[in-house]
């Protein structure tokens, strides 16, 4: 994959929920929530202050994430739905 994201903007992939309940009934894909999870793909450089200086992003590539529900742009690369959205948009990184 070729796309590299511009200045605080994050490239995520979705991490799917589960496919059954607690109690072993299986989600159709319809009554499914869209994943608030997602893997970070690759970063921008950071957005710019007032001074012209890089502000350093807290996520990196490889780090999983929550996000909001309608956080984000969906697009696809390569035939792969990914999301596109700013790091302000992630609420907090799983560790």
């Amino acid at each position: 994959m070729n796309f590299t994201p511009l200045h605080d903007r994050v490239l995520v992939r979705r991490i799917e929920g589960e496919e059954k309940t607690a109690g072993g009934l299986i989600i159709p894909d319809t009554a499914k929530e869209k994943p608030a999870e997602g893997e970070v793909i690759s970063v921008g450089a950071g957005a710019k202050d007032d001074d012209g200086d890089r502000i350093a992003m807290d996520v990196k590539a490889g780090d999983r994430i929550l996000f909001g529900k309608w956080s984000g742009t969906e697009i696809k690369i390569d035939g792969e739905d990914l999301l596109i959205m700013k790091e302000s948009d992630i609420l907090g990184v799983m560790v």
